[in-house]
């Protein structure tokens, strides 16, 4: 029975061989006759504090007192009293009798008088310290005194630690008994232990151990009076040696004197309560002490009050001690992030905080609750996390991007705030290296094929520029089935200006990609018709971009005239002289970091300058405050010309084969939809060709040349009709070139009839009444026009 009752007090385990912890090595100091060790678990290695107390007599009253210290630090929980993990009893039998050994297991801690020496805080910052640790203590004395009605009975340096987050804790409960003062019956001592006291900690009625004046006093007087030692202690960096030292306060800050002084008053009854001593000393009221005592209580704040205070708390963790910020408001701050309790702002002050951290500890303490936050379903914290992913994106791993964080972030492609998606779209810069190609080139490139067409050109635009920065991690089948169509059946037909010109710019990044045979029949064709773009920026960008390609050709051709034709069809742009600026302007420079963009007209200069936002990224890409359409004017001799169409929503780029899109771009040149180049309906063209050789003549010689001018014509518009992807802007063949130049030499072609150019020319006899015909007079006959229709339709016939 003796044995049971003894493990429930003495903890469990059968020895020190049973102790389920390592012991290591000693600290030089401890509360009086208990040894302090650092210790490790033999489970996981985590760190512990082990404390041993040894007798040779299983009666000595140091062990009892020790039985009675396990007991109460069992039993007594609170955030800064030392958590206890394990405690039991070794008995040893050697030559001269039996040892004893208790043994408590805590939280890791250190003794105060060595972290103080470790820390070696001055000025300001040692005092903002101490005034939290002090704060700390008294919170423990004041519980114990005031909540459960105890008494320590030995408040000094020796009886706190400080644990690995540098918070104060108060130990040693060896003398720690119940406050019986309220009892009229009590008599004898109220501290069976007070002798383990040292005389130089004991207040004037303990240490005449008048335990009458004592239970008639408050319950914290013996407690006050220990704060008040402790205070002595810490400030003059040096133990109590005897009590008459108190008096000297040279080293007491000024602010902490008239509270220490009540709390070392002769009378019990006048001593300063704990609770007192936390709300009214002037002392505690400083940047360290509301700032912890904030972080601490946060979960109670309003969300104004929280936006507010991470706002500044970047700012405020400057001048704070930097081990207190790192050991301390840290571990806060990445809980508060981790269960939701802090605001959005919170993230920027974790990654300035985690910047002060070691690589090793950066990947152990900060990465793991930025992945966490990738799950998060609040979009402020989803927008700071992209804003910010500049700062730790490059310490991720593939791993943890591939499997952990893009799963996530996918998710903001199809978001319906626009911020969202570029933040998205602008994450994939950095985020896209470390892709698997199942996730690269499946998911991403499916949801980029859907943001190139996006509502918003700047997203737009900024899709064409990261599918040229991420050409080089995709493999060479997904290049070949990807880059040229993205580039040129979308970017380039794009309203948007700085969309086409990103488009030949991205063309120009990724040409290394290209054979000779798809540069000269996909890229150039496409290229060189923006060359009369309305933009001039746009012409320019397509002019070096043009000579750029020229020059691939023109070597590829002088090698394959030498001889050399093992690399005549891959000859790209990184084989150029010069094209590692080309490279890097084109990936840096064409949105310009902090580059206003205008939705004003622009001036004459025709530059095209994108709108910064409020959070500028790295990446080289357009930024936008609002996402918002932006117009751009120009100046040039082609203001009044329309913009390319903007391409629609197609499912992926995979179903474009061939540079021709099946479902929107059928027509075979691809190009019959541009406005700019003012290309005639091939329907049209031919009508008003026939109009012109079908306007009635006196003679009937003049009627069957006009009539056979119109054959000719007919088998040129069903040849064209009939030809390949850029049959429209074929040169013509011979016969017809040679009547369209005797045609152009005769006279001026009209605006309004684009044709007239390969007409078949009017009889030489009847030249007035051909002239009158084809004049802008005849406009309004509508009479005549009707006639045409009918003598057409019979003409058919007849044919």
């Amino acid at each position: 029975m003796f044995n049971f009752l003894k493990g429930v007090v003495g903890g469990s385990g059968g020895g020190q061989k049973d102790l389920p912890y390592n012991i290591g090595d000693p600290y030089p100091s401890a509360w009086s006759s208990w040894s302090h060790f650092r210790g490790t678990s033999k489970d996981d290695g985590s760190p512990v504090s082990i404390f041993s107390l040894s007798g040779s007599n299983p009666q000595d009253g140091r062990l009892a007192a020790g039985r009675n210290g396990v007991k109460r630090l069992r039993t007594v929980r609170h955030p800064n009293i030392l958590s206890f993990l394990y405690s039991t009893e070794v008995e040893t039998v050697d030559g001269s009798g039996t040892k004893v050994t208790i043994y408590i297991v805590t939280e890791p801690a250190m003794p105060l008088y060595e972290k103080i020496k470790e820390l070696s805080l001055e000025g300001t910052q040692r005092d903002e310290y101490y005034a939290w640790g002090l704060h700390q203590i008294a919170k423990a004395v004041s519980f114990l005194n005031n909540d459960c009605k105890l008494v320590h009975g030995n408040v000094c340096l020796e009886s706190v630690v400080v644990t690995q987050t540098l918070d104060w804790k108060l130990h040693a409960f060896d003398v720690l008994s119940e406050y019986d003062g309220t009892s009229g019956t009590a008599t004898g001592p109220m501290l069976p232990y007070e002798w383990l006291v040292g005389s130089q900690y004991k207040s004037v009625e303990l240490a005449k151990s008048d335990w009458v004046a004592i239970r008639k006093s408050p319950p914290w007087a013996i407690d006050s009076w220990g704060l008040g030692c402790l205070i002595y202690e810490i400030f003059s960096g040096m133990k109590l040696g005897k009590t008459e030292e108190l008096r000297n306060t040279a080293s007491i800050p000024k602010s902490l004197l008239p509270d220490y002084q009540r709390l070392l008053s002769s009378t019990p009854s006048r001593r300063l309560n704990a609770s007192k001593l936390i709300e009214n000393s002037e002392y505690f009221q400083n940047k360290l002490v509301d700032t912890i005592h904030f972080m601490e209580i946060l979960s109670l704040k309003d969300s104004v009050e929280k936006d507010t205070f991470f706002r500044k708390l970047p700012n405020l963790t400057e001048q704070l001690p930097r081990q207190i910020v790192l050991k301390k408001l840290f571990p806060l701050l990445t809980s508060a992030l981790e269960y939701g309790s802090a605001t959005a702002p919170a993230l920027t002050a974790l990654l300035k905080i985690g910047s002060w951290l070691s690589a090793e500890e950066y990947t152990l303490k900060v990465l793991p609750t930025i992945i966490k936050l990738f799950a998060s379903n609040d979009r402020a914290i989803r927008v700071a996390l992209l804003q910010h992913i500049d700062q730790y994106g490059e310490s991720l791993s593939a791993q943890a991007v591939d499997e952990q964080v893009y799963p996530h972030v996918a998710t903001g492609f199809v978001d319906t705030s626009s911020i969202l998606r570029e933040l998205t779209l602008k994450s994939m810069l950095i985020m896209a290296p470390k892709l698997s190609q199942r996730n690269l080139s499946g998911s991403l490139l499916k949801y980029l094929s859907k943001l190139q067409v996006d509502e918003e050109p700047a997203i737009r635009t900024n899709t064409t520029i990261l599918l040229g920065n991420i050409a080089s991690y995709l493999n060479d089948g997904t290049r070949k089935r990807v880059l040229i169509n993205a580039f040129t059946v979308r970017a380039l037909r794009d309203t948007f200006s700085p969309a086409r010109g990103a488009g030949v710019m991205a063309l120009c990044a990724t040409s290394s990609y290209y054979d000779t045979t798809e540069i000269a029949t996909r890229i150039l064709p496409n290229i060189v018709v923006l060359t009369i773009d309305p933009d001039s920026d746009v012409r320019s960008k397509v002019f070096q971009a043009v000579d750029q390609f020229m020059q691939i050709l023109k070597q590829s051709n002088e090698k394959s005239n030498a001889g050399d034709t093992a690399h005549a069809g891959s000859l790209g742009l990184s084989s150029m002289p010069g094209n590692a600026g080309l490279l890097e302007w084109a990936m840096s420079s064409l949105t310009l970091k902090g580059k206003p963009l205008d939705q004003a007209p622009i001036a004459a200069s025709n530059s095209v300058r994108p709108v910064t936002t409020t959070t500028a990224a790295s990446s080289g890409l357009i930024e936008t405050p609002s996402m918002a359409p932006v117009r751009v004017s120009s100046s040039s001799d082609f203001a009044d010309a329309p913009a390319p169409p903007s391409p629609t929503l197609t499912d992926g780029w995979g179903e474009i084969e061939n540079g021709v899109h099946e479902e929107q771009y059928s027509d075979k040149d691809g190009w019959d939809d541009i406005k700019p180049l003012e290309e005639p309906k091939p329907s049209s063209a031919l009508a008003n060709i026939q109009a012109a050789q079908k306007r009635p003549v006196s003679q009937p010689k003049p009627q069957a040349t006009s009539l056979r001018s119109k054959s000719t014509v007919k088998a040129v518009a069903t040849k064209d009709e009939d030809d390949d992807l850029w049959g429209s802007i074929a040169v013509p063949t011979p016969k017809i070139a040679s009547k369209s130049l005797k045609v152009k030499t005769s006279g001026a072609v009209e605006d309004d009839d684009p044709w007239a150019a390969i007409a078949a020319p009017p009889p030489t006899t009847k030249a007035k009444p051909l002239s009158a015909g084809r004049g802008r007079g005849t406009k309004a006959a509508a009479p005549k026009l009707g006639a045409q229709r009918i003598n057409r339709t019979s003409s058919s016939g007849m044919q």
